[in-house]
C-alpha cells in the first residue's frame, strides 16, 4: 500500500473519532457549543486531508462506488457542520439544537460510519 494512502487511512480514523465525538455530544446534550464546533470542524478538515491523501496515494481510479460514497459522506458531513456554525452564529453560545438538526446529525453520522467501514472492508479484502 502506498505511504500516502496509509497516512490517509490513519487521518480518516482521526476524522472518524473527531466527528463521532461531536455528533454523539450534539445528539446526547442537544447543545451546540464550542467543543461540538471544534470537533465537527476538526472532523471535516481531517476528512478533507484524508480524502486528498488517499486519492493521491491510490493507484486506481477514484471514481468508484466507495469514492462516490466517501465524497457524498463528506458533503453530508460538511452540510451538518455548516448548519451548526450557522445556528451558533445566529443564536449564540451554547444554543439548543432543534429536532430536525438532531435527526440530520444522526443520519449524517450513520451515513459516514457506513462509508468509513466500506473503505475499511475494501482495504481488508485487497
Amino acid at each position: 500500500m502506498n505511504p500516502l494512502a496509509i497516512i490517509g487511512a490513519f487521518v480518516i480514523t482521526l476524522s472518524f473519532l473527531a466527528y463521532g465525538i461531536a455528533s454523539i455530544s450534539l445528539v446526547r446534550f442537544r447543545i451546540i457549543g464550542r467543543i461540538v464546533l471544534l470537533f465537527l470542524t476538526m472532523g471535516v478538515l481531517l476528512d478533507l486531508i484524508a480524502i486528498s491523501l488517499m486519492i493521491l496515494g491510490s493507484k486506481g481510479n477514484p471514481f468508484t462506488l466507495h469514492g462516490f460514497l466517501g465524497a457524498l459522506a463528506f458533503f453530508v458531513m460538511l452540510i451538518g457542520a455548516v448548519w451548526c456554525w450557522k445556528i451558533y452564529f445566529s443564536f449564540g453560545r451554547d444554543c439548543r439544537a432543534g429536532k430536525n438538526h438532531i435527526i440530520y446529525t444522526k443520519a449524517a453520522y450513520l451515513f459516514w460510519v457506513v462509508a468509513y467501514f466500506t473503505g475499511s472492508l475494501i482495504v481488508i479484502w485487497r
